[in-house]
């Protein structure tokens, strides 16, 4: 009760801040911002980079970090030891590469998406419209289904209720959530939310080492942290399977027989970074709302100094969680694990739930489920919000050539139930994927999919020479190589160390995080060749859009210009029949408030007014005082990030 009081709680301030706070909160003079609204289909919302350091560090972080991490993480941690907190540190390089590297040029082209970007940069519908399709794959594959199930194991372990049963009270609560609060309000409660799940890891991190006895207590009993029930049905399960691992508290590891090897760490992750923390549009869009490129890289570090947190917040009590409870955690036998968490292959996602249930105290308890909860709703909120907007405006409106606003409302809200369905429908396979861990299996999709597009993005901004053609054809060849990968995996099974799978060593023997350095590897051989054995783009289409060229004062061309200046010669069209049409009755505005349909117009742009808005979304000019001392802390952050892989390799 204290659980769903909390919850109930937390819906509340979330309806009270969009109904008193989103007027202010993102309407601005039109000089300065657009105006979100839900109604309509054009609500992507920038925040006329009026955003100060702080809530953009805060809100990379929190976008970054959430219940699927607690759950994901630790469970990994409590199977294989710290070198999963390896996946967190590797943030803080690539932090530093997207508000060094990629912002600037982000800015200076003018845009606000990343499938925009590529539309400018080498023209063209069909890699806007195949980024849009990955998108859409990536989010039932990963996201979607990943925080459906990592909400119902919270659900499971605090009420005791059947998986799916969690399932389908989460997805209610959501789509009521999704109704009532508006996406303006889960913007700030996310913030919100992510202080007070820090705050109270911390607390539950204090109770954890307090429990096993400190530091050095904790490294000791780890080791030892075997589970009593090691055979069934006349058969010895092998020693390896059960044994916490000789270099569980290294982070660099064995290139052959290691879990997470070296080079896959350095330099497999290091591709999946790329595509994450420089080209993932949730990530990338919260530093382009940044004031000027100081806030934007002062906002990159604090978030970089955040990502030192999952190892001790995260990973070390999951770690715990295998002391405290070894025989649910560590268990082996498949028949045991069912019992325990209702998967066969290992109960190793349940190490921090069941941590927050058992050794947080009533009132900490209650509130740290709470607010994990209702964060994972409002994420799910914005995950269904973006992916029925890529499925309507890019696709939907590429079947429809002239759908009505309220058609493609319908058909986003369509395709939000049918993405729903099909990610509950994928639970099973995330339940018992890379040995039941939870973030594994998360970033060995991501390897099958993220790589060319890593690839695309990197050379797009650091090779001019590279055009639409080549950049098409290594999407392709690297999505049906990482495809070819995923489905094999997924219909031989993965496995697990008491029933291997028995997936040939040529498709699923290799590491998945080597895989995604190959799969880098060939799409980019692929884009090279086909860019040079074609014709190249004239520099005119490219001012700005490049590294090379990105301090060019010349006028660009743009690709895509004359299709621009189509749809603002029919957005005009649009603002003079709506200026015709008749106010709504009071019925009507409610039903249409309810449903999401309302629209709220701001006043209209003169051309001096677009002029100077334009010029500051594409200043990236910086005070030299704080780009000194942006670019100091930036080396010290550098400076972490080496000490820290290092003290624990």
């Amino acid at each position: 009760l204290f659980v769903l009081s909390l919850f109930v709680l937390s819906l509340c301030i979330a309806c009270l801040l969009y109904l008193k706070y989103d007027s202010i909160f993102l309407s601005s003079p039109p000089q300065a911002m657009y105006s979100t609204n839900r109604g309509t289909v054009g609500g992507f919302f920038l925040a006329g980079r009026s955003m100060v350091w702080w809530p953009i560090g805060a809100s990379l972080f929190a976008s970054n970090i959430g219940s699927g991490h607690f759950v994901g993480i630790a469970g990994t941690a409590a199977a294989g030891g710290i070198a999963i907190g390896g996946y967190e540190w590797n943030a803080l390089i690539f932090v530093v590469v997207l508000g060094w590297l990629f912002v600037p040029i982000y800015i200076k082209a003018g845009v606000v998406t990343m499938p925009e970007y590529l539309k400018k940069r080498f023209g063209g519908k069909r890699i806007q419209v195949y980024l849009s399709v990955l998108s859409l794959i990536l989010y039932i594959f990963t996201k979607i289904s990943a925080d459906i199930f990592s909400g119902a194991v919270f659900i499971q372990l605090a009420i005791g209720l059947n998986l799916y049963l969690a399932i389908i009270i989460l997805l209610a609560i959501t789509a009521l959530y999704t109704i009532t609060g508006g996406l303006a309000a889960v913007i700030y409660t996310d913030t919100l939310q992510t202080f007070i799940m820090v705050v109270g890891s911390f607390i539950l991190m204090g109770f954890a080492f307090s429990e096993v006895g400190g530091y050095d207590a904790f490294m000791r009993r780890y080791m030892k942290a075997i589970p009593s029930n090691i055979s069934y049905e006349n058969t010895v399960i092998n020693e390896k399977c059960y044994t916490p691992r000789n270099d569980s508290f290294h982070i660099f590891r064995d290139a052959v027989t290691g879990d997470l090897p070296w080079p896959g760490l350095v330099f497999g992750l290091s591709i999946l970074a790329l595509w994450y923390w420089c080209t993932d549009q949730v990530i990338v869009q919260r530093c382009l709302s940044g004031k000027n490129m100081s806030h934007v890289k002062a906002g990159c570090i604090m978030c970089g100094y955040l990502k030192l947190l999952p190892m001790f917040i995260i990973v070390m009590p999951g770690m715990i969680s295998r002391i405290l409870y070894t025989d649910v955690v560590a268990c082996v036998v498949p028949e045991v694990c069912q019992q325990y968490c209702g998967t066969a292959v290992g109960c190793t996602n349940v190490a921090y739930p069941k941590m927050v249930v058992e050794l947080m105290p009533n009132g900490l308890r209650g509130l740290m489920l709470s607010v994990m909860l209702a964060s994972l709703m409002s994420s799910l909120t914005s995950i269904f919000n973006s992916a029925s907007t890529l499925f309507t405006m890019d696709i939907y409106t590429k079947i429809r050539s002239r759908p009505s606003e309220k058609e493609l409302m319908l058909a986003g809200r369509a395709f939000m139930v049918l993405l729903i369905g099909i990610s509950i429908a994928w639970v099973p396979v995330v339940q018992s994927a890379q040995s039941g861990q939870l973030f594994d299996y998360i970033q060995s999709v991501t390897s099958y999919l993220g790589p060319p597009i890593a690839a695309v993005f990197l050379l797009a901004v650091f090779c001019k020479r590279v055009n639409e053609q080549g950049a098409f054809w290594g999407l392709m060849v690297g999505l049906l190589t990482g495809l070819s990968r995923m489905i094999a995996e997924f219909a031989y099974g993965t496995g697990n160390c008491v029933t291997p799978s028995n997936c040939p060593f040529i498709i699923c023997g290799i590491h998945y995080l080597y895989f995604a350095m190959i799969l880098f590897g060939v799409s980019a051989i692929v884009i090279l060749a086909v860019s040079f054995m074609t014709k190249p783009i004239p520099d005119v289409h490219l001012y700005r859009l490049c590294w090379s060229l990105r301090n060019s004062k010349e006028e660009r061309i743009d690709l895509d210009a004359d299709e621009e200046q189509d749809k603002a010669d029919e957005k005009d069209e649009e603002s003079v029949n709506e200026e015709s049409e008749e106010e709504p009755g009071c019925f009507k505005k409610a039903y249409n408030w309810f449903c999401g349909l309302d629209q709220q117009k701001g006043p209209k742009l003169s051309k001096e007014e677009e002029e100077a808005l334009k010029k500051k979304l594409t200043d990236t000019s910086e005070t030299p005082l704080w780009r000194n001392v942006v670019n100091i802390n930036g080396i010290i952050l550098l400076a972490v990030a080496v000490f820290c892989h290092a003290f624990f390799a």
